[in-house]
């Protein structure tokens, strides 16, 4: 069985940083994409930073220039790096994985528990 542990949310006054964790464990075969998801109340959800196995990155615009992905894959870590935060980043932030578990032949996506974020003064 996949799990995806997520951690690093917090409260943080406008211009601050924070940085989120997510760890995959489990029966892990490879991982292709990760990325960060956030969902603020009464919105959709919404991509906001992707990362592909080959290091390319993708990333909202409202977070270019703040925001970084990175990604071990020796450790099957993804972390979002949350610089200048602002009050309209605040959400609870996902992780996602599209991950092949040794006991299948196909992807599957993974989901973290999510953590909050909270920008405030």
């Amino acid at each position: 069985q996949v799990q995806l542990v997520e951690s690093g949310g917090g409260l943080v006054q406008p211009g601050g940083s924070l940085r989120l964790s997510c760890a995959a464990s489990g029966n892990i075969f490879t991982i292709n994409d990760m990325g960060w998801y956030r969902q603020a109340p009464g919105k959709q959800r919404e991509l906001v930073a992707s990362i592909t196995s080959g290091g390319n990155t993708n990333y909202v615009n409202s977070v270019k220039g703040r925001f970084t992905i990175l990604r071990d894959n020796t450790k099957n870590t993804v972390t979002l790096q949350m610089n200048s935060l602002r009050p309209e980043d605040t959400a609870v932030y996902y992780c996602h994985m599209s991950l092949r578990s040794r006991d299948l032949s196909y992807y599957n996506a993974y989901w973290g528990q999510g953590t909050q974020v909270t920008v405030s003064a």
